[in-house]
């Protein structure tokens, strides 16, 4: 399985591997491999982590958490207190280890530490009012992004996936009603 990391932030990201909230939900995350695989896939978030069971179940919950305070964001409503308290535990653990090298910054640590990074990420990002959050434009798809584009023009979460079906929709519907 392949992930998407087009919402602008790793916490985000974690967010959009739940699709199509309202019509269909479809998890990527089933397993506690499929949580080390993605944030081995993750550019930045240590190259492997442990999953068991307990941090599997956190890791869920942070997510899911992290997703209700990203759409009241969106939707301009109040935070949700019990999100908030997630957030705020999760953000309070351990961090990972960044150590520089010739090759860059790499970044070590445990799941637990990886969940506090997440957590605190998703807080910068939600705490700031110049941050743009945007829902996908794109019906069925319930990502959550970050516009940083010039304008804030931005509509879909990332063009590959979901621009391009909008695009090919609207022109299937243009040849459909051309003579």
């Amino acid at each position: 399985m392949t992930f998407a990391f087009v919402s602008g932030d790793p916490a985000l990201d974690l967010t959009g591997t739940v699709g199509s909230r309202r019509d269909n939900p479809l998890d990527a995350l089933t397993t506690p491999g499929d949580l080390e695989r993605w944030v081995a896939a993750c550019d930045e978030l240590p190259d492997h982590v442990t999953a068991d069971a307990t941090t599997f179940d956190s890791a869920l919950v942070l997510r899911e958490a992290i997703y209700r305070l990203a759409l009241d964001r969106v939707l301009d409503r109040p935070f949700d207190p019990g999100s908030l308290d997630i957030v705020n535990a999760t953000a309070a653990g351990a961090l990972p280890t960044l150590t520089l090298g010739d090759a860059g910054l790499r970044m070590t640590g445990d799941l637990p530490a990886v969940l506090s990074h997440l957590a605190r990420s998703g807080m910068t990002v939600l705490a700031d009012p110049q941050a743009r959050l945007k829902e996908c434009g794109r019906p069925s798809c319930t990502r959550i992004y970050l516009d940083r584009s010039r304008g804030a023009r931005r509509t879909w979460c990332g063009m590959d996936e979901c621009g391009n079906r909008v695009k090919a929709a609207a022109y299937r519907a243009r040849r459909r009603t051309s003579p």
